[in-house]
């Protein structure tokens, strides 16, 4: 665990007004995973692209059954701004659990998805995204290196997963 906050630290000396609120408008482009279900919804209502769009909702439910509804609390890691108060925090605290991270897990699950459904171009903005949408949990100082790390994981295995089952009954 000192590795993550030497790690955090190191992020926390890149702070500029002007990345703290690019940090902060990112990190909330996954706020409740909304830019992702958006994207499903209009990859749903075109035909050529409802295949890919219901692989991004099954990523996405599954990633909400594993992360939030078991890991989270099973895990029931405690924030880092909860260990280290001495960090300013520039967003609502979260008030659930840190391990694995939300907003990561959903962003790679809808990426992955895209990429696992073969659509062509759509997963790479999809990915850059997504990373920047990791990388500002820990400038945010909301969640450990790890957190990010496995969030990212499980994301890959649920849209990998989501693949697979949608693949199966269609």
């Amino acid at each position: 665990m000192p590795f993550e906050f030497q790690i955090l630290d190191f992020i926390q000396q890149l702070h500029t007004p002007i990345l703290d609120k690019l940090m902060i408008f990112v990190s909330s482009l996954g706020d409740k995973g909304v830019v992702w279900i958006l994207l499903a919804a209009v990859l749903l209502v075109i035909p050529r692209t409802r295949k890919t769009g219901g692989i991004v909702v099954a990523a996405l439910v599954l990633d909400i059954i594993f992360c939030n509804g078991l890991l989270k609390p099973l895990a029931a890691r405690i924030r880092p701004y909860d260990v280290n108060s001495a960090v300013e925090v520039l967003v609502a605290k979260p008030k659930d659990f840190s391990f694995p991270s939300g907003h990561t897990a959903s962003s790679f699950a809808a990426a992955s998805a895209l990429w696992f459904a073969k659509e062509n171009w759509l997963w790479k903005p999809a990915f850059v995204l997504a990373a920047l949408i990791a990388l500002s949990r820990m400038y945010l100082y909301v969640h450990y290196p790890t957190d990010v790390l496995c969030g990212a994981i499980l994301g890959i295995l649920c849209g990998a997963l989501a693949k697979k089952i949608y693949s199966h009954y269609n």
